[in-house]
C-alpha cells in the first residue's frame, strides 16, 4: 500500500482506539514516577543538594530532547515488515523496565557526585528508551485516520490513558506504598518503599507498552509506508526533514507555544509535591484524592474535545484551554498569598482538589487539540512536499518541550534553592516566608509563560475549512497518481 492510500479510515474501531490509547498509561507511569518522585527521593530522602537533583532531570531532558527528532525522522524512513513504527515498540519495553528500576536504586552510601551522575545517567537512559517507542507511538496516532474530529477522537483516547497511567499509579503509590506510619506520618519521607515502588513502575510499564504494540499489529498493512524512493536516514537527511517541518508557520508557532508551556510544566512540576507536603500540609492519605479532580479534568477531555472541535475551530480551542491550565492551577496558591486559604481551612482538601479539576480539563483538552492539529499540518506538509512527516512534526515538537521542562526543571531546583528550602525538611518547621515565597513562584511565577503561549497559539490559521481543502488537494494528487 503507498503512502498515499494509507490512512485512509476516517473511522477506527474501538479495539484500535483502545490499545493504541494504552501505550501512553505506560509511558506516564514510568516517566511520572521519574518527574514527581524521584526529585522528592533524591533531595529529602538521600540528601541530595536540590539544584543538583534539578540539574540532573534538566540533563536528562535535553540528551533525550535530541534523540526524539532523530528517532521521529528514523522511524519516518524506516521500511521492512513492521512498517515505519512498530519495530521500534518492540524493542523498547525492556530497556524502559530496567532503567526505571536503576533511577530509584542508586549505590548505597554514594557521595552526592556519585548520586549526581547516577541520577543524571540512569534517567537520561530511561528517556531515551522511551523515545523510541514514544515517538513512533504517537506518530502512528497521528496517521490512524484523515478524518478531521475522528484524529481526535483517537488522540483523546491517547491523552485520557496519559492521564490514567499516571493517576492510576500515584493513586496506587499513596495508597498503598508511600502509606503513613507511626515513624513517618508522611509517606512520602520514608525511604523503604521506593525500591519495590521502581520495580512496580517497571513491570506495569513493560506489560502495558508490550501490549499496545502487540494489538496494534493488524493496522500495519495499512499504515503509511516509506516511498520506495525516499534515502535511508542520514546527517543530511535529517537536516532536510527538519527544515521542511521548521518552514511550516503553523507547526512553528505550536513550537513556540509549547516552548512556553512546557517552561510552566518543568516549573510547577518540580514543586508540585514540595507545595501539596510543605505549603499545605497535606499527607499521602490526602494527596491520593487528587485522583478525582484530575479524573474529572481528563474525563472532561476525553468526552468533550471533538465535540468542542465541532463547534469551535482547534486555534481558539488552544487559547481558551491554554489560559484555564495556565491561571486555574495558581488560583488555590494566590488565595493562599492573600490569607484567604490557609492549612487549617475547613475543606481545605476538597477546595484544592476542585481547582485541580480546572487545570487538568485545560491540560486535556489542549493537549488534545495540540495533537490532533499536528496531525492536519502533516497533511499540508504532504501537500508541499509529498512526503508524511508524523515522526519528525510529533518528535521534533518533544524536542523544545523537553528542552523547556529541562529548564523548568533546573528553574524548580533553583528556586528551592533561592528561597533557602532545606534539605531533608520536616513539615511544620519550615519557615514562614520560604513558604510564602515557594508558594509566589508556584501560583505566580510559573503562569506567565502559559500566558505567553495562548498568545503564540492564536498564531495558528488551519481552520476546519482549510483543511478540507487541503485533504481534497491531497485526493485529487493521489487519484492523478493511480489514473
Amino acid at each position: 500500500m503507498s503512502s498515499a492510500q494509507a490512512g485512509s479510515v476516517e473511522r477506527l474501531p474501538l479495539r484500535t482506539k483502545f490499545f493504541f490509547g494504552i501505550g501512553s498509561a505506560a509511558e506516564s507511569i514510568a516517566l511520572f514516577a521519574v518527574s514527581s518522585y524521584a526529585m522528592m527521593f533524591y533531595n529529602q530522602i538521600l540528601g541530595l543538594n536540590a539544584a543538583l537533583a534539578g540539574l540532573a532531570v534538566s540533563a536528562s531532558l535535553l540528551l533525550d530532547g535530541f534523540a526524539d527528532p532523530v528517532v521521529g525522522s528514523l522511524s519516518d524512513r524506516t521500511r521492512g515488515r513492521f512498517g515505519r513504527r512498530h519495530g521500534y515498540m518492540y524493542f523498547a519495553p525492556i530497556p524502559i523496565a530496567v532503567f526505571v528500576i536503576a533511577v530509584f536504586n542508586p549505590p548505597k552510601g554514594a557521595s552526592d557526585l556519585v548520586l549526581f551522575f547516577w541520577f543524571a545517567l540512569s534517567v537520561s537512559c530511561l528517556r531515551i528508551s522511551m523515545t523510541l517507542f514514544h515517538t513512533p507511538h504517537l506518530a502512528m496516532g497521528g496517521e490512524l485516520s484523515n478524518d478531521y474530529i475522528e484524529r481526535s477522537k483517537v488522540l483523546s483516547w491517547n491523552n485520557f490513558f496519559t492521564w490514567a497511567g499516571a493517576a492510576g499509579m500515584n493513586f496506587f503509590a499513596l495508597h498503598v506504598i508511600f502509606k503513613a506510619t507511626p515513624e513517618y506520618p508522611r509517606g512520602l519521607l520514608n525511604p523503604e518503599p521506593y525500591g519495590p515502588f521502581a520495580i512496580g513502575c517497571a513491570i506495569a510499564a513493560m506489560v502495558i507498552l508490550f501490549s499496545s504494540a502487540w494489538f496494534t499489529r493488524d493496522q500495519i498493512a495499512r499504515l503509511p509506508k516509506a516511498p520506495e524512493n525516499l534515502p535511508r536516514f542520514g546527517p543530511l537527511e535529517f537536516l532536510k526533514d527538519l527544515g521542511k517541518a521548521l518552514g511550516n508557520r503553523n507547526y512553528l508557532w505550536l513550537l513556540i507555544a509549547y516552548f512556553f508551556l512546557s517552561m510552566m510544566i518543568g516549573l510547577r512540576g518540580g514543586l508540585n509535591l514540595y507545595v501539596n507536603t510543605f505549603y499545605w500540609g497535606l499527607t499521602s492519605e490526602q494527596l491520593k484524592w487528587f485522583v478525582i479532580g484530575s479524573f474529572v479534568g481528563y474525563a472532561t477531555g476525553f468526552l468533550f474535545s471533538a465535540r468542542m472541535h465541532q463547534r469551535l475551530d482547534k486555534r481558539m480551542n488552544m487559547i481558551i484551554w491554554a489560559i484555564i491550565y495556565s491561571v486555574g492551577p495558581a488560583i488555590p496558591m494566590i488565595l493562599g498569598l492573600l490569607g484567604v486559604l490557609r492549612q487549617d481551612t475547613p475543606g481545605l482538601t476538597p477546595i484544592l482538589i476542585a481547582f485541580s479539576c480546572l487545570g487538568a480539563a485545560g491540560a486535556s483538552v489542549l493537549s488534545i487539540t495540540v495533537m490532533s492539529a499536528l496531525a492536519d499540518i502533516a497533511d499540508e506538509n504532504e501537500l508541499t512536499h509529498g512526503l508524511r512527516q508524523e515522526g519528525v512534526l510529533y518528535s521534533t515538537r518533544a524536542l523544545a518541550a523537553k528542552i523547556d521542562q529541562a529548564l523548568g526543571a533546573a528553574l524548580a531546583g533553583m528556586a528551592l534553592v533561592m528561597i533557602s528550602f532545606p534539605a531533608k525538611a520536616k513539615p511544620g518547621a519550615v519557615p514562614d516566608e520560604t513558604l510564602f515565597s515557594l508558594a509566589f513562584v508556584d501560583g505566580v511565577i510559573a503562569s506567565i509563560p502559559g500566558i505567553i503561549a495562548a498568545l503564540c497559539y492564536a498564531r495558528y490559521t488551519i481552520t476546519r475549512e482549510r483543511y478540507e481543502a487541503t485533504k481534497a488537494a491531497l485526493a485529487a494528487r493521489r487519484a492523478a497518481k493511480t489514473a
